[in-house]
């Protein structure tokens, strides 16, 4: 039974889900002025290893501030299924993510536009891209932002196997690249990430403090939505279970919209519970259809990475510090504001290159560490030091799905990524491990380079370095494409390019489920340009309003 103080409440918009783009699109709106709900279903980001740039390595296993979704077994990697943790607690992955801000290149979003969303060019979403950051370092200012909450900062920790990688990667014709998030992403160079003064700035940190602020927004951690709630077609509300299992079940209303930002796995879930979604899914899971959308929970797309790692010798790396006394040295650096591993990323050095030298533009991203993982598992060190070259196809065409198998909110979706289905990932992910294996043997590494242990060279063909990819490969935790983005009269699409849900009133989807395909880029960056134009959508403003605007009052 609903909550009777909930029933009669009523905001002007009710957000569902406190992740990155929910706390981007919740502070917007706070700031024009409007009551913004905003229902999380973890707790609150007070665990100081969120706020410690290494403590990823720890909370991307959490049971507490993770979904801890699985996988079903892919056909394409061995039968193999995977952990896919996405963020559970404000900030939601922007809170437990690898940190490196990646916005991808121009020609991704064109082809959005030209799919039939207008507005969605490069052109047209690059204001938003500069809106949200404040760039710290270089940066040509046609592309970058100076301005904006979030502190984009370069890397501060400097190591000689990571200068001599980037040394490799020129000398087999890849160029240096001081800003991939500028004109071109082409070449190599070290990571940008969301790290400022040794700590992490989430999406929560850096939008949600301030819009809490204002007194016109209510937070409720460990609510989970269980259902959108509908007069007529009109999205009115939203009913939500307080507690978890077991818990209070109530509902909050919206005299405007509901906005759902609960990200790429949990809002087809939520759209299939309400009976929105394609019939056959909802048929078997047991749920009436409510407004059937063929293409909610489809369209699934993710990154798959292969790590490949060679034992160094002649310099200490990551393995070294990170453990016995050398740890304790890196702390009290850390503490006094000096560089320390603890406040890096996890990959510290980029390579965006071609997997084959025939094509136009990168289909290739290296995320490099001067550390040796055991079997390629971050934050499983080996006792000696080591490099390890992360590689993966940039736009995936192995398509998968998310769909519920039951009513009962609190039972995972099934989730199948199907990676490496597709013969074009297959065969870049080959291309790209046979470019990490020329970096290991390069003149620039030859130093460094004592053994290529993951895989072992004689692994050579093709079909050899495919099987160790099936075997050994991960996700990159990038899920997209779940209530893609399109015009109604294209197969599949479920919002338009407003991010109206099609067929329905006064209901969005503002996340990364509403990429059409994957943007060449660890997929942070383009959630928040997407909640900065969702932003203006609602509010019927334009980019070019709100620069103005930002312009007089500088």
């Amino acid at each position: 039974m609903a909550n009777a103080r909930d029933e009669m409440e009523t905001f002007d918009f009710v957000v569902v889900g406190g992740g990155t783009s929910g706390c981007v699109i919740t502070n917007r709106l706070s700031e024009a002025g409007f009551k913004v709900c905003l229902l999380e279903a973890g707790p609150k980001d007070i665990n100081p290893m969120i706020h410690i740039p290494a403590g990823y390595i720890k909370n991307i296993y959490s049971k507490k501030l993770t979904w801890n979704f699985m996988s079903e077994p892919n056909p394409g990697t061995n039968n193999r299924s995977f952990s896919l943790p996405q963020g559970r607690v404000l900030g939601g992955s922007s809170s437990i993510n690898g940190l490196n801000y990646v916005r991808g290149q121009a020609v991704d979003y064109d082809n959005w536009a030209a799919g039939g969303n207008p507005g969605w060019s490069y052109e047209e979403i690059l204001p938003y891209f500069k809106r949200s950051e404040r760039r710290i370092g270089h940066g040509d200012e046609r592309y970058r932002g100076r301005n904006g909450e979030l502190p984009i900062t370069d890397l501060d920790w400097q190591h000689p196997v990571s200068d001599a990688l980037i040394d490799a990667a020129v000398e087999l014709g890849i160029p240096r690249n001081p800003d991939y998030n500028g004109a071109k992403q082409d070449g190599a160079g070290f990571f940008q990430r969301t790290i400022y003064k040794g700590f992490r700035h989430s999406s929560a940190t850096a939008f949600l403090s301030k819009a809490i602020k204002r007194g016109n927004v209510d937070v409720r951690t460990n609510c989970q939505a269980t259902s959108i709630l509908f007069e007529g077609t009109k999205a009115v509300g939203i009913a939500y279970v307080a507690g978890g299992p077991g818990g209070s079940h109530r509902e909050v209303r919206a005299s405007r919209e509901v906005i759902l930002t609960a990200g790429a796995l949990n809002t087809p879930k939520l759209l299939q519970l309400s009976g929105i979604g394609p019939a056959d899914v909802l048929g078997r899971a047991g749920i009436g259809i409510f407004h059937e959308l063929a293409g909610v929970g489809n369209n699934l797309r993710d990154h798959y990475a292969v790590r490949m790692v060679a034992k160094v010798t002649g310099s200490k790396t990551i393995n070294d510090v990170a453990q016995g006394p050398a740890l304790l040295g890196q702390i009290a650096r850390w503490a006094l504001g000096r560089p320390s591993i603890l406040a890096v990323s996890p990959s510290l050095v980029h390579i965006f290159w071609k997997s084959d030298p025939s094509l136009s533009r990168p289909d290739l991203e290296f995320a490099c560490a001067p550390a040796s993982f055991r079997e390629g598992v971050v934050g499983l060190l080996d006792k000696h030091p080591g490099l390890t070259l992360g590689i993966w196809q940039e736009r995936p065409e192995s398509l998968g799905f998310c769909h519920v198998t039951s009513s009962d909110v609190f039972e995972a979706p099934a989730i199948q990524p199907n990676y490496l289905t597709s013969e074009t990932d297959q065969l870049a992910l080959i291309g790209g491990m046979r470019l990490a294996r020329r970096l290991f043997r390069s003149r620039a590494l030859d130093r460094y380079v004592e053994a290529e242990t993951s895989p072992t060279p004689n692994l050579e063909s093709d079909d050899e370095l495919l099987d160790f990819a099936r075997q050994k490969g991960t996700t990159v935790y990038h899920m997209i494409g779940t209530a893609r983005m399109g015009p109604r009269s294209s197969p599949g699409t479920v919002v338009d390019a407003e991010l109206r849900v099609h067929g329905l009133a006064g209901l969005r989807v503002c996340d990364a489920s509403i990429m059409p395909s994957m943007p060449s880029a660890n997929t942070n960056a383009s959630t928040l340009m997407i909640a900065e134009k969702a932003a203006d959508l609602i509010l019927g403003r334009t980019a070019a309003a709100i620069e103005t605007q930002g312009e007089r009052a500088a």
